[in-house]
This record gives structure tokens, C-alpha cells and sequence, in this order.
């Protein structure tokens, strides 16, 4: 069980934050089944009202300062999702996102990066697909380092690239 006040990832709405453990007084729930009240970190006026026993969606705690540092130290050695079919490739992409592993999400990530140079020395723009997985993928990623590290949002691009620049030099 989470407690009040930690940040877990909530499926895919990403970094929330626990605001309170309560019961329901609804009709039709039992009145012993617990739920938490999640608060999504970019929505401050939302809420989440989730089952403490829910399967279907993924909840964890998301990364330790120490594992989001051994994360970003491990990029170069993810491996990229390399699919020729554009439909199976979007279908990979789903797949990764809804694991909510951030290694799934680093792998979309440099997927992306190196699709996009590979378009611009073609002359071509990336594709509205691939922009939108990028974005979804950098946004989910980057909140939770970003919660993880106690860096801004805006700031974790930078600060993983220099890590990860710093770590192939040595």
C-alpha cells in the first residue's frame, strides 16, 4: 500500500501524487473497500479516485534518486525499437508506454531521436505519429526523473544528455 503524501506512477496519466487513503459512500461499494486519492502532478485542480486492490491499471512507486541516476547512466545501453511497418512499429510504441518502465520509454526516446535525424538528412519531416510518441514518452519519462532527481521538468533533457555525454567519455 502507498502512503499519503508519495508520488507513484498511476497507468498512463504518470507521476500522481497520494493526497489521502479513504472510504467511499456510494452506492453500491462496500463501505470497508479502500480507495486512494490520487493527485496528477501537471493537474493540480484533478483527482483520482482508485481502488487500493485495482489491477487494471499499473501503480509503483516511482524511481529512487539513486535509480533514476543508474537509469540515465544505462541510456547508451538500451536498445532501440527498430521496426520497418509503420503500424507494428506504433503498435511497439503502445506496448512500451503502457508498461510504464522507464527503459520501455528510453527506448521510444532514442528510437525517435534517430528516426528524426534519419528524415532531416532525407529532407523529410518527422512523422505526426512519431511526434506524438516522442512527446508522450519525453513527458512521461522526464516528470518522474524530474520528481525522482528534484530537477525542474524543463531542465531533465539537459541534464541526461550531459550525463549521458559525460559517461561516454569516461
Amino acid at each position: 500500500m502507498f502512503e499519503i503524501g508519495e508520488y507513484i506512477i498511476y497507468g498512463t496519466k504518470g507521476v500522481c501524487q497520494v493526497m489521502d487513503i479513504t472510504t467511499m459512500n456510494l452506492d453500491g461499494v462496500p463501505k470497508d473497500t479502500k480507495y486512494y486519492i490520487l493527485q496528477p502532478w501537471n493537474q493540480s485542480g484533478s483527482r483520482i479516485f482508485v481502488s487500493v486492490d485495482n489491477q487494471k491499471t499499473i501503480m509503483r512507486k516511482i524511481l529512487t534518486k539513486e535509480e533514476a541516476n543508474a537509469l540515465i547512466d544505462k541510456i547508451p545501453e538500451i536498445e532501440e525499437i527498430w521496426v520497418d511497418n509503420d503500424k507494428v512499429r506504433e503498435e511497439k510504441y503502445k506496448e512500451c508506454i503502457r508498461t510504464c518502465e522507464c527503459s520501455e520509454l528510453v527506448r521510444i526516446i532514442k528510437t525517435l531521436y534517430l528516426r528524426r535525424e534519419e528524415r532531416l538528412k532525407a529532407g523529410k519531416k518527422i512523422t505526426t505519429t512519431d511526434e506524438r510518441y516522442l512527446k508522450s514518452a519525453e513527458e512521461h519519462l522526464y516528470t518522474e526523473l524530474s520528481v525522482a532527481l528534484d530537477i525542474p521538468v524543463e531542465n531533465m533533457e539537459k541534464y541526461i544528455t550531459e550525463k549521458v555525454e559525460k559517461v561516454n567519455i569516461l
